[in-house]
């Protein structure tokens, strides 16, 4: 059995490395965040333009495994503090989200749950059952937040997604950083890459739109630049009296 000062020693020599940080226990068939960074960066030159502010360009991502422990987080750049701070915890709760509410048979990304979730709807106030916890923050470096712990959190918009390995949901994704569209398009590719798509396809869970799929209580909300797949849909609507 390794020592537990050993793993201690070996958990700080891994953070003052550098800003991204992979747990080894119960992770392992994961991405590292190593892996997460080589992958956000191949994202956006796959499947056509992300849309969006940045193009997919500036993104967190975290992983998490089923019990919800928080596997690994990174950033797209090599200075994550060009990648908004306030992402990272956004990402962390995405993929908790899209762990938490996804099956073997049903994978239900974060942005299928945004008309839920709305005021008037089945789901409203869903996000109260398990509110994210200050402990699993993290400065704009990423040292540190969440080490093996449960990442916590509830995001119901665009960004996050179930992962799977032969046929069975291991854990969740999630990407933050850009418009909630984007960070849907990103999840989605980085999800391809990784080879951790669900039985019935990339698509299966992806984002609808009611201006372009009709009224669903699935749909989400346009945003501004917004890109499915490649194809520019439309923008937000700006709001009534402004």
């Amino acid at each position: 059995m390794r020592h537990p000062i050993f793993s201690a020693l070996a958990a700080f020599a891994l953070i003052i490395l550098g800003w991204s940080y992979s747990l080894a226990d119960g992770c392992a068939a994961l991405p590292k965040a190593s892996q997460l960074t080589a992958f956000l960066t191949a994202a956006p030159g796959t499947g056509g333009d992300a849309g969006g502010l940045f193009h997919g360009n500036r993104m967190w991502a975290a992983v998490v495994d089923r019990d919800g422990t928080l596997c690994a987080f990174a950033p797209s750049t090599s200075d994550p503090t060009q990648v908004w701070p306030g992402s990272q915890a956004i990402a962390k709760a995405k993929a908790y989200t899209a762990n938490a509410f996804s099956l073997d048979t049903l994978a239900l990304s974060t942005a299928r749950l945004y008309t839920f979730t709305q005021p008037g709807h089945s789901l409203w106030s869903l996000g109260q059952s398990n509110p994210f916890s200050p402990a699993f923050l993290a400065p704009t470096g990423g040292q540190g937040g969440g080490k093996n712990q449960i990442a916590g959190g509830m995001i119901f918009f665009g960004g996050g997604v179930p992962l799977y390995q032969n046929g069975k949901i291991i854990g969740g994704l999630g990407i933050s950083g850009d418009t909630s569209c984007t960070d849907h398009e990103i999840a989605k590719r980085v999800r391809t890459l990784a080879s951790m798509d669900p039985p019935g396809g990339p698509s299966v869970d992806d984002i609808t739109y009611s201006s372009a799929d009709g009224a669903s209580v699935f749909t989400h909300p346009l945003c501004p630049n917004t890109f499915r797949n490649g194809i520019f849909i439309g923008n937000e609507p700006a709001a009534a009296g402004y």
